[in-house]
């Protein structure tokens, strides 16, 4: 909205034209086996430059699961809400899956104006996606590392962690058998899309990133020194300065 000085009052100031800027609006879509409340920091890191929105993906964290689980159901929850919130087009920061899930929205619909990503993989496999499904044994995560265990009973209240994890498994053999993005269809989005990674992830390789990134009409990519996958890990006060910078 632009305020401009009443006439005729007084003809030897110039007065200032103040113009006050909306924030622009900023969904934050979580990973798998993740919930929105890993946003909290965040958040508050971003909200004085972004109105911001996020969700829990159906049958994460409090929200209840629904027959199907996987990213085109993702997808369609993110519409219904943009719908609830009165949201035509949006931004989106996506970690991991979320990330995927703003690519593929990005690909199939108008609705999203820029989109961030961090640590998502994209171009899967059969065999890459067998590997990451052995990671996924909850009676291995019991005995290897009981606190992520306890972390995720904590997080899946409403569906509970094994079941989120036993249909997390289901979903990434899916994406084995049959990828939803590949640098083909890739190069067929239109918004801006900024490929962001760690140099220490080793669920993201730098190749595969640049292999993204120069199929995208409008890619972008950024690497942050020093970081690997876990988002407990992450600089969140150098990743609210890339989105801020990015959008």
């Amino acid at each position: 909205m632009v305020f401009y000085p009443p006439q005729g009052i007084c003809t030897r100031y110039i007065f200032p034209i103040f113009v006050f800027m909306e924030k622009p609006d900023l969904l934050l879509l979580h990973g798998a086996l993740g919930t929105k409340n890993q946003f909290h920091e965040l958040i508050t890191l971003l909200e004085d430059s972004f109105e911001i929105y996020t969700l829990d993906f159906s049958g994460h964290g409090e929200k209840a699961p629904k027959n199907e689980f996987g990213i085109i159901t993702f997808a369609n929850e993110v519409l219904d809400e943009m719908a609830r919130w009165d949201l035509d087009r949006v931004n989106i920061f996506g970690y991991s899956m979320g990330g995927y899930v703003a690519t593929y929205l990005a690909l199939h619909t108008n609705r999203v104006l820029k989109a961030f990503t961090l640590g998502t993989k994209f171009l899967w496999t059969p065999e890459y996606a067998e590997n990451e499904t052995r990671k996924l044994d909850p009676n291995k995560i019991l005995q290897k590392v009981p606190a992520f265990a306890e972390e995720l009973k904590a997080r899946h209240s409403m569906e509970g962690w094994t079941r989120v994890l036993e249909k997390t498994k289901e979903m990434i053999t899916g994406l084995g058998n049959h990828n939803l993005l590949t640098l083909d269809n890739l190069n067929e989005i239109d918004s801006e899309i900024c490929i962001g990674l760690g140099d220490g992830d080793s669920t993201v390789g730098v190749d595969e990133s640049v292999s993204v990134y120069h199929a995208l009409k409008n890619g972008n990519i950024c690497v942050f020194p020093n970081t690997m996958h876990p988002f407990e890990k992450l600089n969140l006060t150098l990743l609210a300065a890339s989105i801020r910078q990015f959008i």
